[in-house]
């Protein structure tokens, strides 16, 4: 599952460890989502934001989040977290190149187990559905993993390893199985979408 292990080692017991983490808000109706970045630290303080947009059945998702964190500036992030890589209706997010772009670990959650989206993805596109369906592949597959609340998530990472991964997840994870950074993300993305 770990494509390239970056050389950012991701220490999740140290106070100042940042994430900065990623979710979308959509109408079907749009041409396009918004998505809201939150960086937050492991004492789950809220110390900076970026918004950015995501064409609706696009492919734009992935230089859309590159962009969102290099708006930012910083140097002190140390990770990635992503709401989801299929999002937009089919927009497919490429975590190892958002990895590769940006230099960070990425860590992708989903919360549900699924037979795959290649049947819907045939469906939303009838014509040019061989492309979509060949970055869905690329994206690779998810494991399952246990985090310290008792509640399932299923992951995909690059740059970082999965018993590191899970330890991030449990630093920034207070209850069920929403770590803290993806709740807030969710949350401003819905209200800017409201705007």
């Amino acid at each position: 599952m770990t494509a390239i292990i970056n050389h950012r080692r991701v220490h999740s017991e140290k106070k100042g460890v940042r994430v900065f983490a990623v979710a979308e808000s959509f109408r079907k109706t749009a041409k396009s989502s918004v998505l809201a970045g939150v960086v937050m630290r492991r004492d789950l303080v809220v110390d900076g934001m970026a918004f950015g947009r995501a064409t609706i059945g696009g492919d734009d998702a992935t230089g859309a989040i590159v962009s969102m964190y290099r708006s930012l500036g910083r140097d002190d992030v140390n990770c990635i977290l992503l709401d989801g890589l299929v999002i937009s209706m089919y927009n497919i997010v490429d975590g190892c190149q958002v990895s590769q772009d940006t230099g960070m670990p990425v860590i992708a959650i989903t919360f549900e187990d699924s037979k795959g989206l290649e049947g819907a993805i045939r469906h939303h596109f009838p014509q040019g559905w061989e492309e979509k369906v060949e970055q869905y592949r690329r994206i690779g597959e998810r494991e399952r993993v246990a985090l310290k609340t008792g509640k399932p998530l299923y992951i995909r990472c690059w740059g970082i390893t999965q018993k590191r991964a899970v330890s991030l997840l449990d630093a920034f994870t207070l209850q069920g199985a929403v770590p803290e950074p993806v709740r807030v993300a969710k949350l401003a993305a819905k209200s800017a979408l409201m705007l």
